[in-house]
């Protein structure tokens, strides 16, 4: 069964706080969740579907389902895949809405890292020891920066990917930033200054690395017929796929990315190819995941990646891919070190005409989310979504 035209994201919502002193977390995906609602114009008792990921606190949707007093919940998620959750969220709720199982689906993301206390990805993660990869990956202290720059640099020796490159990404994402009043960092950036950063993991420096926010974010998608109740513009959901990237016992490319088989799911069922797409949210936990990202969707030819993004290709209104007009995970925020709900939120702003003026793309008929999770130089997994016009 195809979910094309079987389902619309109604109310988004981004929390706009980016450290969250005096809010738990429960809190801020209760109010995010209260926003898309209302953006929406719909109310509690009109959720009959909750979805989260690892970041909802204790029993996850029991909990979560409890504390913000949804009564009418007949389908749960809880599905885990790291920052691609929200991504594979939406095809999971495509699906159930197809079946019969939900007419309103609300997913929540939320986490206060930066209120925490939480550095740069530069320490090894305390992972557990009861999970299968511990005895044979953790003697060697791997940490969330290392594992991209190992990424970072196997592209750079296999294609003469350049640390230039990978800045323009950066510089992208600044000239974005600069209008978004919530954005972490607002300043248009040059290459040099990419460059010319501290390098936190060789060959990734500061500026190439996403920014540690709190906050959080939810959307709604619902049902073809609740879309037409409502007094507001929706995004139809036209394409999804997810894919998992796993390790192979070390005999793995590091320069690629699950958007390789994600990409091209998501693609047939929409009927549309890359060259047919307005806008594209990808995310961008580091400048080396945008990289092989868009080289992984289609968007050009792998190894090709560093010429494309290169002299203002993703910057809307000048190149032809605008990207992450919010200023993405680079510049805007990461809530929860999770930017895969972000994505989809500044997508389905685009396609309705109401990302700011400076950077709204015109005329936009199709735009794609993307999720990426894990790590990309351990395992991972990636989800992409295609949305259109309500009238598509």
């Amino acid at each position: 069964m195809s979910i094309k035209g079987k389902a619309y994201i109604a109310g988004i919502y981004e929390h706009p706080t980016r450290k969250a002193l005096d809010k738990s977390v429960a809190q801020l995906h209760a109010e995010s969740a209260a926003g898309a609602l209302a953006d929406a114009g719909l109310g509690p008792d009109d959720v009959d579907a909750y979805y989260c990921a690892g970041d909802a606190p204790g029993l996850g949707p029991l909990s979560m389902i409890d504390y913000m007093g949804l009564k009418n919940v007949r389908h749960m998620d809880s599905t885990e895949t790291g920052g691609s959750s929200y991504v594979v969220h939406i095809g999971h709720a495509a699906q159930a809405i197809a079946m019969g199982k939900a007419n309103v689906c609300l997913i929540t993301l939320a986490g206060r890292p930066r209120a925490e206390g939480m550095a740069t990805g530069t320490a090894p993660r305390n992972p557990g020891s009861d999970l299968p990869d511990v005895p044979f990956e953790f003697m060697y202290g791997p940490t969330v920066v290392n594992m991209y720059a190992m990424a970072a640099c196997r592209h750079m020796y296999e294609y003469g990917t350049t640390s230039e490159q990978l800045a323009w990404i950066k510089v992208a994402a600044s000239h974005h930033a600069q209008h978004n009043e919530h954005a972490m960092l607002r300043d248009v950036v040059s290459v040099e200054d990419v460059v010319g950063s501290p390098m936190i993991a060789d060959p990734l420096h500061r500026l190439d690395c996403c920014v540690i926010s709190d906050g959080g974010g939810a959307f709604l998608v619902v049902s073809p017929e609740v879309a037409k109740s409502l007094d507001r513009n929706c995004a139809k959901i036209l394409g999804h796929g997810e894919s998992p990237k796993n390790i192979m016992n070390g005999q793995v490319d590091l320069t690629y990315t699950g958007g390789r088989h994600s990409g091209p799911q998501a693609f047939e069922e929409a009927g549309v190819k890359p060259g047919d797409i307005d806008y594209a949210s990808i995310y961008d936990s580091f400048t080396i995941t945008v990289l092989e990202t868009i080289e992984d969707l289609g968007f050009c030819e792998k190894g090709k990646g560093g010429a494309f993004v290169s002299d203002g290709n993703l910057i809307s209104g000048q190149g032809k891919l605008p990207f992450n007009t919010d200023g993405g995970g680079l510049c805007n925020n990461h809530p929860m070190n999770r930017g895969g709900l972000t994505k989809v939120l500044e997508a389905v702003r685009q396609i309705r005409g109401e990302a700011h003026p400076a950077i709204q793309v015109a005329d936009c008929q199709l735009a794609l989310a993307h999720g990426t999770g894990g790590s990309l130089g351990t395992r991972s997994g990636s989800s992409t979504v295609i949305l259109g016009r309500e009238d598509a």
